[in-house]
């Protein structure tokens, strides 16, 4: 498989690239841990060269200088602008002091949009996310307002990021009864280092259709291969930024490193490759500081993970997930099904949960 060949984000007619090229490490600005206009341009040019079609960015992301990386690439290429699925994002304010000047209400969601489009050099987005959760506005409030602008031809479609599933699954079900435009991604902390969303979100995302574009897929490069026991990290300045891996980590960390020794690849594309084999249609976010980390992500293409090697993966890292997911394991099958099997799913010690002290 190969950047070019193309994927339908959830319940859409929009094709994109397997991966998505993450710009948030676009820009040096100061507190950034990004790269410079002259890296960015060649992470972005690698990436479409081979193919890749899917670049998300945000307003906020090094105080907006990578939307204006991209809108000068693109400008500076006429043309080239058409063939791309250009996303960005909506919520976090820019100008202290003005309330208005973030989150979800009509007025700031105008408004940002149009800065955003004034940095990018375009007259539309292909996909607008809400960034994070708005909960002093009304979701209608939110769903009308980009509904409106989808009619009027500035974003082409919508997503959530961040955003709880009971929240999301409110917001789906208004869109559909009020025919507004519905959504058709959410964006996602999703990794082996990271499951939680296997509670909520990723079970709503695969029963509406909706694709799952995850970001941070490496761990904030915990799982990229640099991170070994007792190893001393080059970049220093990242480590002092986000930390380093504890102990539980480590043991996920570990198992993934021993898998891609075997195949002789490396643990990003372990990592990817674990992720693209999740159910429904999962479209991790890749980021880079330079040319050299993106063409090792892309490796993830070319790898396909044995079932030994992905139920070796999925027992270490197996999340925690909070009530009532505990509920829905092997217990229910027992008590639903008394001892028949059903779509494949057997419950035969039945009998015994009968005869033992166990009880829900």
């Amino acid at each position: 498989m190969s950047l070019d060949h193309y994927v339908t984000l959830g319940r859409s007619g929009l094709r994109v690239s397997p991966f998505a090229l993450g710009a948030m490490t676009f820009g040096d600005d100061p507190g950034s841990v990004g790269c410079g206009v002259e890296e960015s341009e060649k992470i972005l040019s690698t990436y479409l060269d081979l193919g890749g079609n899917f670049v998300d960015t945000a307003n906020f992301y090094t105080n907006g200088h990578s939307e204006k990386i991209l809108g000068d690439y693109f400008a500076a290429r006429p043309g080239q602008r058409e063939h791309v699925v250009l996303a960005s994002k909506f919520f976090f304010n820019m100008f202290p002091g003005d309330p208005n000047g973030g989150g979800a209400g009509r007025t700031s969601i105008i408004a940002q949009l149009d800065e955003s489009l004034r940095r990018l050099r375009t007259d539309h987005l292909d996909l607008y996310w809400l960034h994070n959760w708005d909960r002093n506005t009304p979701i209608e409030e939110t769903l009308r307002t980009l509904d409106d602008l989808v009619r009027a031809g500035k974003i082409r479609y919508i997503g959530f990021s961040n955003t709880p599933a009971w929240v999301t699954a409110q917001a789906q079900t208004t869109a559909l009864l009020k025919s507004w435009t519905p959504l058709i991604a959410l964006q996602v902390e999703y990794s082996l280092l990271a499951r939680t969303v296997e509670g909520e979100l990723a079970p709503l995302a695969l029963d509406q259709g909706l694709a799952l574009v995850p970001w941070g897929p490496l761990k904030n490069g915990f799982l990229s291969g640099k991170y070994r026991r007792g190893a001393q990290v080059a970049d220093s300045a990242r480590t002092a930024f986000i930390g380093s891996p504890d102990e539980d980590q480590f043991t996920v960390i570990d198992a993934v490193a021993a898998i891609a020794d075997e195949l002789g690849t490396t643990s990003a594309a372990v990592s990817l490759a674990w992720l693209r084999a999740r159910k429904g249609t999962v479209v991790p976010i890749v980021g880079a500081r330079r040319v050299e980390h993106l063409q090792d992500n892309l490796a993830a293409l070319e790898l396909a993970l044995t079932p030994d090697h992905l139920r070796t993966l999925d027992e270490v890292s197996a999340p925690t997930l909070d009530y009532p997911a505990p509920m829905h394991g092997a217990g229910r099958a027992m008590l639903q099904f008394a001892g028949a099997t059903v779509d494949g799913e057997p419950s035969t010690v039945y009998q015994a949960l009968l005869a033992s002290d166990v009880r829900y």
